[in-house]
């Protein structure tokens, strides 16, 4: 999920071509390389082992969920 969060994330990046749109665009490429560090990687898998153990793993992921929050993506 967090894969799909990074491909609409730099899909939406794409858009961004006017001056005033560039300081989003740089705040979504911060995001985007949090999304990819190692970090958060560790982060993520500790939260989807306690969802697991708790029953809800069912919940939207937590990169995806961030993305079409800031996108406003459709709900599936």
């Amino acid at each position: 999920d967090t894969d799909r969060a990074l491909v609409l994330l730099e899909e939406y990046c794409k858009k961004l071509r006017k001056p005033e749109e560039q300081q989003l665009k740089k705040a979504i490429r911060k995001v985007m390389g949090i999304f990819k560090s190692s970090l958060f990687q560790a982060l993520l898998g500790s939260f989807t082992k306690e969802a697991t153990r708790h029953g809800t793993a069912s919940h939207p992921s937590l990169p995806v969920a961030l993305a079409c929050d800031v996108l406003g993506c459709p709900k599936d």
